[in-house]
């Protein structure tokens, strides 16, 4: 085993360095885009290496510079070198590689932080007044909010001003309070000027605001059902995919041709809501197919005893969307037939890596329940280190 390296001091807190790295960290904060965040070092940002003195103290500016570099907090990028060519000629750029260290150290705050702070100081401020600032609905709990706004901060409404994010919250108390029940993201954006992802995830916020259990529901899942030409079904097929379903419902094939094919998008075919009417909305693809549907009610709403299975990308996510499935229907297996022709093509060296189809934040979920899953997939996922879309499968020769 290797020692591990020292960690490397920082720099001194020298005004040229802190300046670059505040004005790098802004920068930052203004990106829209997806590559890196670089700074030119040219006379706007950098004047002090365009009028050095001398060569000396431009020298002492590119060592303070290389000193912030080795960090690895930052990077230099610079052009080639080229004949009569100095420093500040060949297009010096500080780029940005860890936004947390260089802000520590600069004692730069974020801009969403900033608003954060100044809004929980500012309803610390309405809620104290006596009477009450006009429009301010005191919550039951002030500290208790306050707490977690300060744990969970609403960056969403950093656009807004003070009074108007104020305004909303108090929106949310009165509405909380009148025991009105509607759909959770309904609720977002009538409170949230439009924002209806706001709520998301946020029981202890609504809790918090008076709300009672179930007075906010989550949208129907649609279900989009494809069932075999004669209506008649043997087994049910989760399908991860869009793509993929329109495929196999188009191209029966063997190793579906009796089965009812299932797609819900992702994780959400695995909520627990699936199973109840009001939580779920079947939509068959073919209206001919309308006298299948009291058996896919009898299957999906009063637990009637079909065959469960689930075919989607094989990945980390997509055992995890496996694992979650077998909540709901506790028996559900991985569709072999299709995972087989996955894991072959994962053996022969095709797929991607994690990292190259913007994967490598999935965990490996250990284990699902199903064994061929657990014993087969999982391992030779991990054995290849490489995950393969579903999509895949749409395209091979002879499908099984």
């Amino acid at each position: 085993m290797l020692p591990s390296l020292p960690p490397v001091e920082p720099p001194a807190a020298h005004p040229f360095l802190q300046r670059l790295a505040r004005a790098l960290l802004a920068k930052a904060e203004r990106s829209i885009g997806q590559g890196p965040v670089r700074l030119p070092l040219d006379r706007k940002t950098a004047p002090e290496l365009h009028v050095a003195a001398d060569a000396d103290q431009l020298q002492l500016l590119v060592m303070l510079l290389d000193e912030l570099c080795e960090t690895g907090w930052v990077g230099l990028q610079i052009d080639a070198p080229r004949a009569f060519a100095g420093f500040t000629d060949r297009k010096p750029r500080l780029e940005l590689r860890d936004f947390d260290a260089l802000a520590a150290w600069a004692g730069y705050m974020p801009q969403a932080l900033r608003w954060q702070q100044q809004w929980l100081q500012h309803l610390r401020t309405q809620w104290a007044a006596t009477p009450p600032a006009p429009g301010a609905t005191l919550p039951g709990n002030p500290q208790g909010l306050l707490d977690y706004l300060a744990r969970n901060p609403m960056t969403l409404l950093e656009s807004l001003s003070l009074d108007e994010a104020t305004h909303s919250l108090s929106a949310l108390i009165d509405l909380c309070r009148s025991g009105r029940s509607m759909a959770l993201r309904e609720a977002s954006a009538r409170v949230f000027q439009g924002r209806s992802k706001l709520l998301d995830n946020r029981e202890e916020l609504l809790r918090l605001t008076g709300a009672v259990p179930g007075q906010f529901h989550e949208p129907p899942i649609q279900l989009l059902l494809a069932p075999p030409g004669d209506g008649s079904f043997a087994d049910v097929l989760f399908v991860e995919n869009l793509v993929t379903f329109e495929h196999m419902a188009d191209a029966r094939a063997p190793a579906w041709d009796r089965s009812l094919l299932v797609y819900a998008a992702g994780f959400r075919g695995s909520a627990r809501r699936l199973r109840s009417r009001s939580g779920c909305r079947p939509y068959l693809r073919a209206p001919s197919a309308n006298a299948v549907l009291p058996a896919i009610e009898a299957w999906l709403f009063n637990a009637a005893e079909v065959p469960v299975f689930f075919f989607g990308d094989l990945d980390f996510a997509g055992m995890q969307i496996l694992g979650n499935l077998r909540e709901v229907f506790p028996h559900a297996s991985a569709w072999q037939a299709g995972y087989r022709a996955l894991a072959r093509l994962l053996a022969q060296g095709n797929g991607h890596l994690p990292d190259q189809a913007s994967k490598a934040q999935q965990s490996d979920p250990g284990e699902t329940g199903c064994p061929y899953a657990d014993h087969e997939l999982l391992p030779a996922m991990r054995l290849h280190g490489r995950f393969i879309d579903q999509e895949v499968f749409d395209s091979l020769p002879a499908r099984e």
